[in-house]
């Protein structure tokens, strides 16, 4: 991708350090909290920038669909720590009209009442908070005959080191928290 965001991240030696005294579990949890606070400095600002595309004259906002979540897989696969910042449904395609019309006919078959009827569905991504904000794509990459208007790419440019920055905080409070509590348990009762 072209946009691309580099980093310098400095005064690593004295977490090494802090790092080399703990276990691994205890590594791990304070890092995945550092992580999360640094991942909301990020999704406040795609909050903000969503909001500023946001058409008031329609019930849906792309900015209330905006979430932070934990990657299971990432952790598992590679070990490393990894929140992801997305849009809720945003990888939904619509609701495919034909299975939804042999949905709806098998319902009718079977007596039951359809699904718009008892209020369950209005459509996919109606159940989010900001509603079924399918058409961010549309605003963030541009259609045939409108041009994009990102709001989440440029993001990273945005908030520039500020995410290192609250991360390397409070990951030091939390090995240093963690290190007074693995010695506070070494230290022989008096």
């Amino acid at each position: 991708m072209k946009d691309g965001v580099e980093y310098s991240l400095t005064g690593v030696d004295e977490i090494t350090k802090k790092l080399k005294a703990l276990s691994v579990d205890m590594r791990l949890k304070g890092g995945r909290a550092a992580l999360r606070k640094a991942g909301n400095v990020v999704l406040a600002q795609a909050r903000a920038n969503a909001a500023s595309v946001n058409d008031p004259k329609t019930p849906e906002e792309i900015a209330k669909n905006l979430v932070m979540r934990w990657s299971p897989r990432a952790f598992k696969r590679t070990g490393d720590l990894m929140f992801r910042v997305g849009i809720l449904g945003g990888a939904r395609r619509p609701v495919d009209a034909k299975a939804a019309r042999k949905t709806e006919r098998r319902r009718k078959r079977l007596g039951q009442a359809s699904l718009e009827q008892l209020g369950e569905i209005k459509g996919a991504g109606a159940g989010n908070p900001g509603g079924h904000t399918y058409y961010w794509r549309f605003l963030e990459f541009g259609t045939e005959k409108n041009p994009p208007q990102p709001f989440m790419r440029p993001v990273m440019a945005q908030v520039g080191t500020a995410p290192v920055d609250v991360f390397a905080k409070e990951y030091s409070k939390a090995l240093d928290r963690a290190i007074k509590r693995q010695q506070k348990a070494a230290s022989p009762p008096r």
